[in-house]
């Protein structure tokens, strides 16, 4: 496996996740394909926690219950960024 590879056994490709990045950032997307150095995500919700007062967890949570609104059509995330990669379905609501 290369250096920073989702595990092969994780089928992520075409599920919907979070992308949890070290920095103030959070993506929830489609996970389209695993490019060398970048996730490639559509369909995404690119969302800069310093423009609300929201936690990273509260602001997943809603997408969980109520949906993603995405804006924009498709994103690449460079996977030194990482921190996190969870299916949406994974996040626990109850």
């Amino acid at each position: 496996m290369r250096d920073h590879a989702l595990p092969e056994s994780s089928n992520l490709i075409g599920q919907i996740v979070v992308l949890d990045l070290a920095s103030p950032w959070v993506y929830i997307g489609r996970l389209a394909r695993e490019e060398a150095d970048y996730l490639v995500l559509e369909d995404v919700d690119a969302h800069d926690l310093r423009d609300t007062t929201t936690s990273r967890e509260k602001y997943v949570l809603d997408c969980r219950l109520h949906g993603v609104t995405p804006n924009r059509r498709q994103t690449w995330v460079n996977r030194r960024d990482l921190v996190g990669v969870t299916r949406l379905e994974d996040v626990i609501a109850d």
